[in-house]
């Protein structure tokens, strides 16, 4: 059996588990035909995997980072600061692309996202590709790099922001906490693609490869979801329903970004969530950006978890996702602080399990279950709170505020981890390496007692929806304004 079936195999047999698991649980009824059902499987699917390659287009130059600095293309401290510049551009493109992504529709920005990545990551091809020619200088190298991937941040921000507004019509909040465990999935299947597939293609077929391949599938999903993603049941031949959220009886004219950002703000949740996820955007990103550097640098490159980081991180992100899903939505009444509190719980324990095995095998299996956690809450937090208190027709504006944040705190974490990691012989004692896992202590326990906070946190509609709420019927009619 070749290595990609081998590493792709425990992940198709869990998905398949959790399809069986979910398929037995209590169904959540609010009134959708099967013929709907399966529209909108037709409807996310492709959105979903679209993203999951956006993400194999993002962290392919984070997977690779020990290799371009071995091949002298980036030294480790010009990749942090690569990384984080694309970070907090990712991060402030949201107060843009949020607007336009409610203006002109999750469809048309998820079609810029893929696009846009899509060139990008083709011109990175290129100038790695110069480069290792040795056609241009070191410096200009790390400029064109800068440029490129702070351009494709640009258009990966579109991502998030689409998949949330696509789907906020086509799911009730009772319905959304098991869709928070898909987005974690999807989250999961991206990494996957970014840490495994990126960097077979960058051993077996060269650095130049691990960008102009997801350069080229997602210019595949791009023509694809052309054809199969509509923003609203209404554009596919369904009855628009009252979703329950934000917006839920809003029946009024879409108003300006400063309107929205005006009742964003003046919810204290949505300040509670900011500053949650801008913890999360910290670790998540800590540890799954910086352990494979760890480990290269400390021996550990041969051990289990990194050599197999990419199907370890997507089969603990899948369980985090389902499992941050099912319990909020058949254990908390669909709220999502709980779920939060208790994945950021775990969050902190495994902060401080890494401290203290720092440098054994134990660290490896204690970052993966914080991976585990940290994208279980981001499902949670950024995929469905922020449809939940964003409503369907602000979701875009709400998850780039969101979602914004997240970023910033992954901008944050690269600019200073370039600078507070060792480097040079230094970086092969692993207790040199202590201020990796300290620096995520703090963090871990603010984000525990800010969810906490957001405990009993639930949507409250706009205006009573009264006899303008409507289910999708059991066939396809006319949209309901």
């Amino acid at each position: 059996m070749p290595d990609w079936l081998k590493n792709l195999l425990p992940i198709v047999l869990l998905l398949a588990a959790i399809a069986v698991v979910v398929s037995r649980l209590p169904k959540i009824d609010v009134g959708h035909s099967e013929a709907f059902k399966r529209r909108r499987f037709l409807n996310w699917f492709p959105l979903g995997l679209t993203y999951a390659l956006l993400y194999f287009g993002r962290y392919n130059l984070s997977a690779n980072a020990s290799l371009m600095e071995k091949i002298g293309l980036l030294t480790k401290q010009e990749y942090g600061d690569i990384d984080g510049v694309g970070s907090i551009l990712y991060g402030v493109a949201f107060l843009l692309n949020g607007p336009l992504t409610d203006r002109w529709g999750g469809r048309a920005t998820i079609l810029i996202a893929a696009g846009g990545s899509a060139l990008m990551n083709a011109l990175l091809g290129v100038i790695t590709m110069r480069a290792q020619a040795g056609q241009m200088e070191h410096g200009s190298v790390v400029t064109a790099m800068t440029v490129l991937f702070a351009g494709n941040m640009y258009f990966q921000s579109f991502g998030a922001v689409s998949i949330v507004k696509v789907n906020a019509p086509w799911f009730h909040v009772r319905e959304r906490g098991v869709l928070g465990g898909v987005f974690g999935i999807l989250i999961s299947l991206g990494l996957y693609f970014a840490y495994d597939w990126s960097r077979f293609i960058a051993k077996a077929m060269g650095m130049t490869a691990a960008f102009m391949i997801p350069a080229a599938l997602l210019v595949g999903f791009l023509i694809l979801d052309a054809f199969m993603i509509r923003d609203t049941p209404g554009q596919a031949g369904f009855a628009d329903f009252d979703t329950a959220d934000a917006s839920s009886g809003d029946t009024g004219e879409q108003v300006g970004l400063a309107e929205v950002a005006r009742k964003m703000f003046s919810q204290k949740v949505i300040w509670i969530i900011i500053a949650i996820e801008f913890c999360s955007g910290f670790l998540r990103n800590a540890v799954m950006k910086w352990y494979l550097v760890f480990a290269d640098k400390t021996g550990l490159k041969d051990g289990f978890v990194s050599e197999n980081w990419g199907v370890l991180l997507c089969v603990a992100g899948i369980l985090g996702g389902i499992f941050a899903g099912l319990i909020s939505d058949h254990v908390f009444d669909s709220r999502r602080g709980p779920v939060a509190s208790v994945l950021y719980a775990g969050l902190l324990g495994g902060t401080a399990v890494a401290i203290f095995v720092l440098g054994s095998p134990i660290t490896g299996w204690a970052v993966v279950f914080m991976s585990l956690c940290v994208i279980g809450v981001h499902g949670m937090l950024s995929g469905t709170a922020s449809m939940d208190f964003g409503g369907k027709k602000n979701a875009g504006v709400a998850t780039g505020i969101i979602d914004g944040f997240v970023y910033l705190g992954t901008g944050f974490q690269s600019l200073l981890y370039a600078r507070i990691l060792p480097s040079g012989d230094a970086a092969k004692d692993p207790a040199n390496w202590k201020q990796w896992p300290l620096a995520m202590l703090p963090v871990a326990a603010v984000g525990l007692l800010l969810a906490t906070r957001v405990w009993n946190a639930k949507p409250k509609a706009a205006a009573a929806p009264g006899a303008a709420s409507k289910k999708s019927e059991s066939k396809p009619e006319t949209a309901v304004a």
